[in-house]
């Protein structure tokens, strides 16, 4: 296998454990394998992939959701090998740590772009290049946001590659200092890998902790709980837009240079 292409086509079965064909061209993107049972209960499909890296299922709409598992480098890889498949667009279902007090657990932050703090897009573009999602997508989940009655941010997204930092007050002053919304371990690397291989995509998080004070570090305790309240209107927005998108056929993606 000598191209990207090749590589993409043999590691996209392999990785998820379904045929290229068998992908829509609109999908879901998530780190957890609940979304993925939700999904492929409410459509009555079937969850392809279990035991390898990344769990899938696709309803009979032609709309796939992807659980590609947590951090920057798998976020990249589903990205890149997505080009196998070369969907029309692709949405992130991810949760984050809101950052300012006005962000409480149940929100949804549409980011209006990310800070490139994980370091794997560097790999990608030069960091001069801001990690943006495409905007005609954002749209859409937009209006099925105000459809159900939910009020959402918008901000920019800090992304890194840290996992324990809550403990850290000198990079807490720095993420202050920076003024991000919220924090999560994916969003740059999608947009900025999407960019990169002319994947029109977007990002709706759910604020799932508040890490910048002690109380508000995540606990399985309180993940629980916001999975039971948050996660399946979460999914349902995500599906809605997307489908909207796909039996729209609006074009999201209008020029290429």
């Amino acid at each position: 296998m000598k191209t990207k292409l090749e590589i993409a086509k043999n590691w996209l079965p392999r990785y998820t454990g379904t045929p290229i064909d068998e992908f829509g061209d609109y999908l879901l993107l998530t780190n957890f394998n609940n979304y993925v049972t939700k999904f492929s209960d409410k459509f009555s499909c079937n969850v392809n992939g279990i035991g390898k890296p990344m769990q899938s299922a696709t309803n009979s709409a032609g709309l796939s959701i992807i659980n590609f598992g947590m951090g920057s480098s798998m976020a990249a890889t589903i990205m890149d090998i997505l080009v196998a498949r070369n969907p029309k667009g692709v949405l992130f279902l991810g949760k984050c740590g809101g950052l300012k007090q006005s962000t409480e657990i149940g929100h949804f932050i549409l980011p209006t772009a990310a800070i490139r703090g994980e370091g794997t897009s560097n790999d990608y573009m030069p960091r001069v290049v801001p990690a943006l999602p495409s905007f005609k997508l954002h749209k859409f989940v937009s209006n099925k946001i105000i459809h159900h009655k939910m009020d959402y941010r918008t901000g920019v997204i800090y992304t890194t590659n840290r996992r324990v930092w809550e403990w850290d007050k000198k990079f807490k002053k720095y993420l202050r200092r920076l003024g991000a919304i919220g924090i999560d371990m994916e969003t740059a690397t999608i947009f900025i890998v999407g960019y990169a291989n002319q994947i029109a995509r977007g990002a709706l998080l759910l604020v799932s902790d508040l890490p910048m004070i002690p109380e508000g570090v995540k606990t399985e305790e309180s993940d629980k709980m916001i999975t039971e309240e948050y996660v399946d209107l979460h999914l349902q927005i995500g599906i809605e837009a997307m489908t909207e998108i796909g039996s729209k056929g609006e074009q999201i993606k209008h020029f290429t240079y």
